[in-house]
């Protein structure tokens, strides 16, 4: 059975990080949560995958990274693993796939994996055999109204029943808003950009 994976990654932000590309002093794009369904050619949800990561150059969130997620110093300290851990897993989950996001996070992915090697961290399963790419402009093509939107609301701007438990920003609930939208397009005659399946 064919299949292919969707994922969302939650990273450090602060005020105005967005809008100034991270460029603040000290500011880096440290992945503090993993999310990721593999799906079958019928779109339909066959494994999930979900990590905490303990971010290392800034190791205390930001008030406004928690309020955006949910996501609380105390879950990170208790169930965060190891960033090099978090990133061989997850690679390990998306081996052999074609690898969907919506947005930069194939980028954000890199650069993590560069620190983590640039900390002499062994980050195992590495990029072998999997093809990442933005599915955001597919989907913003057949669904204009979702240009603006984030990955966690694309169920939402679609008129698509809550796709699951949680909320946007949660990296999971975010994979789930997008494996909706993807398989609604798809349930209306759309075909998935070559290669995925």
């Amino acid at each position: 059975m064919p299949t292919y994976v969707v994922c969302d990654l939650e990273f450090t932000s602060w005020p105005g990080a967005l809008e100034q590309d991270w460029a603040g002093p000290g500011q880096l794009r440290e992945i503090v949560q993993i999310g990721a369904l593999r799906l079958d050619d019928a779109h339909t949800v066959v494994e999930a995958h979900e990590a905490l990561v303990r971010p290392v150059a800034n190791p205390r969130l930001s008030e406004y990274f928690t309020g955006l997620t949910g996501i609380g110093q105390e879950d990170v300290d208790r169930h965060g693993v190891h960033p090099a851990e978090a990133l061989g897993d997850f690679l390990e989950f998306c081996r052999g796939q074609a690898v969907l996001s919506y947005g930069n996070d194939m980028v954000v992915l890199g650069e993590n994996v560069g620190w983590a090697r640039a900390r002499g961290d062994e980050v195992k399963s590495g990029f072998l055999d999997a093809e990442f790419l933005s599915i955001r402009p597919w989907l913003n093509a057949l669904a204009p109204a979702t240009k603006r939107i984030n990955t966690g609301r694309l169920w939402h701007v679609l008129g698509l029943p809550r796709p699951f438990a949680g909320e946007e920003h949660s990296a999971l609930f975010d994979c789930h808003s997008l494996a909706a939208a993807i398989r609604h397009l798809c349930g209306r005659g759309a075909s998935l950009p070559q290669g995925i399946l």
